[in-house]
């Protein structure tokens, strides 16, 4: 295996990535404020921001997820249990003690197995618990005729609530996990060049150097 500077991160992913932060971020300042947690943003002006950042992000995804399936990139984000346990304890306790962390990227897979089971759950759990909340929110005018709506609103807006939560908590860790290890602009470079180090096997760089050269660097 050698080790190289290898371009895994194409430019869709990483549009794909820093719009969802902000568009993230968007709705979280404004859906905290509309839960009465500040009124730094007026009422109308916070329901309009927060219902077309909303839609925005939600187009993202549905683009996003057409991608992940048709370009095959989707294996990188499949959960796996081996070397998950290595991982948790290394960001429980290694990482405070200097350790070397356990998992080392490789050109077919460039998440560890903490990153891809917690990505798994994001996208294919969280998200769409979020968005369909979000949307039966939103379109409770079409639905108010039916029988127990009145009940049924407020579990709604719970639940929509309490998946902000996760989602913010998340990006909280996130941001915390880059500035552990080699520091954060180690660990942000990636998604704004796109190329990592990537541990290869001589027969991957060799089918690199000869069919997609410009995913190698030096």
């Amino acid at each position: 295996m050698s080790k190289r500077q290898v371009k895994v991160y194409p430019r869709f992913e990483r549009l794909w990535h820093w719009s969802q932060l902000v568009l993230i971020v968007t709705l979280a300042v404004t859906g905290f404020g509309l839960n009465g947690m500040y009124g730094l943003v007026p009422f109308r002006a916070a329901v309009m921001l927060h219902t077309i950042a909303a839609l925005v992000l939600l187009a993202v995804w549905i683009f996003a997820t057409f991608w992940l399936l048709t370009t095959g990139t989707w294996r990188h984000f499949m959960p796996r249990i081996e070397g998950m346990l290595a991982v948790a304890r290394f960001y429980a306790f290694g990482v405070f003690k200097g350790e070397a962390h356990p998992y080392h990227k490789i050109y077919w897979r460039k998440h560890n197995p903490l990153q891809a089971a917690t990505y798994f759950v994001l996208k294919w759990f969280i998200f769409p618990a979020i968005w369909g909340t979000g949307l039966l929110y939103l379109t409770y005018n079409f639905w108010e005729p039916l029988p127990n709506s009145g009940f049924w609103l407020p579990i709604i807006a719970n639940l929509h609530v309490l998946a902000a939560y996760v989602v913010v908590t998340f990006v909280i860790i996130h941001v915390y996990l880059l500035t552990v290890g080699h520091g954060f602009r180690h660990h942000v470079a990636p998604m704004v060049t796109g190329f990592d180090e990537i541990e290869l096997t001589p027969e991957q760089e060799a089918y690199l150097d000869q069919n997609e050269p410009w995913r190698l660097k030096g």
